[in-house]
């Protein structure tokens, strides 16, 4: 005996789609217009002469030459760090990982004022005043570098780990296999694999240098001519009131850093960097 059928079932009516991704436009065109404006802002308040103005102050100058070549040595010592560290995280299993893994993100999650007090703690420790013995630290070109190197090497770190963790070990496995040890692995199949992922975080690391603020005017101070580098220059000339002067510098600041993210978008491993930010 069956069971007889019951009556068809009415055939379901979606809602269109349309609000919902209407709504997700309007969520989101509202931040990208709130980040236009700000930038509409800073081009409105200035001009093309007081830009010009700021180029030709020496001061400026410096500070744009001091922040290239700080930020240039900043991504270098980064990528030595983060290369190796990022590897190890991500093809190892050892006592400690998770730790190691949460310390590395401190920097990242510190507010920039106790990231430079620890700095400057630690070059009054025995250890660090034994340093500056040799090389003057504290307030002085040195201590841009480290200051910077403290914030963007942790992101230099973090994109290498999940860029070696988007590539398979497999290609690894096989060339020891074929009588490569581990470090001709690295080398000749890891590392060529990673260079979309390296590019990212070179250009991550420069760009949240050259940002860095709150380190530097701890650890190294904001002196003229000295350890002045652009964001500690806006900081100077609004604190003098040279308000047409902060913005010009800001807008360089601006363009550099999307020049930055914009090669990075292009040239690097787009997974990657959107996982950091």
């Amino acid at each position: 005996m069956t069971a007889e059928a019951g009556p068809p079932l009415p055939p379901l009516r979606c809602r269109p789609d349309w609000p919902f991704f209407a709504g997700l436009a309007v969520l989101s065109g509202v931040y990208v217009l709130f980040i236009v404006a700000m930038l509409a802002a800073d081009l409105s308040f200035t001009s093309p002469r007081h830009l010009l103005r700021a180029l030709a102050s020496p001061e400026i100058r410096y500070a744009i030459k001091l922040s290239l070549i700080s930020c240039s040595l900043t991504t270098l010592l980064s990528l030595w760090i983060a290369v190796p560290t990022g590897y190890l995280l991500s093809r190892h299993r050892f006592p400690g990982k998770r730790l190691m893994d949460a310390i590395l993100d401190i920097p990242i999650v510190l507010p920039p004022l106790v990231i430079g007090l620890s700095l400057l703690i630690l070059f009054q420790t025995p250890p660090g005043r034994a340093l500056q013995q040799l090389v003057p630290v504290t307030y002085a070109i040195p201590s841009v570098i480290l200051a910077q190197f403290a914030v963007a090497c942790a992101f230099a770190v973090r994109t290498m780990l999940v860029t070696f963790d988007q590539i398979s070990p497999r290609c690894e496995q096989v060339a020891l296999t074929l009588g490569c040890n581990r470090s001709q692995a690295f080398w000749r199949v890891a590392l060529p694999e990673a260079r979309r992922g390296l590019l990212t975080a070179a250009t991550l690391a420069w760009a949240r240098a050259l940002g860095e603020f709150g380190p530097i005017l701890v650890f190294s101070g904001a002196t003229r001519m000295r350890t002045e580098v652009l964001p500690t220059t806006v900081f100077l000339e609004l604190s003098v009131g040279n308000i047409e002067a902060a913005v010009a510098v800001s807008l360089i600041m601006i363009a550099a850093a999307l020049i930055v993210l914009t090669l990075a978008r292009l040239f690097g491993l787009r997974a990657p960097l959107e996982r950091v930010l």
